[in-house]
């Protein structure tokens, strides 16, 4: 039976070991085959190693894709959010604008930095100004804008391009 190869890629390979390793010393035993595919899933950022699989799993595209516009209406909607010091004021009611004002806040948390619960939260305390970090926080790793252990005890940004309409916003913002 032939293998399908799957490719794992880190852009921090420093923070690719370092949770890796806080995988390992949580067991007492060692793990087993798919128990160590899961936790490398993991360590780059995934869910676990089905999720990794289902990225390297998609077609290539075939054709150039056109060039993405920003949506400049839901730029000054969602930017009418945000108060004069790009602090978030109130929650959107529409769900994209919601992920919007997400990519603004991903913009503004530490890159390449391991975080604990206490830390991103008050974070994002200082982000926004409607009371609610913990929705935030959520909603954040839910979108795979932010990684969080099973545990709960490292949170990391997740690196990666915006879309167009979330690059106009945080410019302009």
């Amino acid at each position: 039976m032939s293998r399908t190869t799957v490719s794992l890629q880190t852009q921090d390979v420093s923070s690719f070991a370092k949770a890796l390793r806080a995988q390992l010393l949580e067991r007492t035993a060692a793990p087993s085959h798919v128990e160590l595919l899961n936790m490398l899933a993991r360590a780059v950022g995934r869910r676990n190693f089905q999720d990794l699989r289902a990225q390297t799993d998609a077609p290539p595209p075939s054709a150039p894709e056109p060039k993405e516009t920003a949506d400049l209406a839901a730029v000054e909607r969602v930017a009418r959010c945000f108060g004069p010091e790009g602090r978030l004021t109130r929650w959107p009611a529409k769900r994209g604008d919601q992920i919007l004002a997400l990519w603004v806040l991903w913009s503004k948390l530490p890159a390449r930095e391991e975080l604990n619960e206490k830390q991103i939260s008050d974070r994002l305390r200082v982000l926004h100004d409607f009371g609610d970090h913990a929705l935030l926080r959520r909603d954040l790793i839910g979108l795979d804008l932010f990684f969080r252990t099973d545990d709960c005890r490292v949170y990391r940004r997740i690196e990666q391009a915006p879309p167009v309409t979330a690059l106009a916003l945080i410019s302009r913002l």
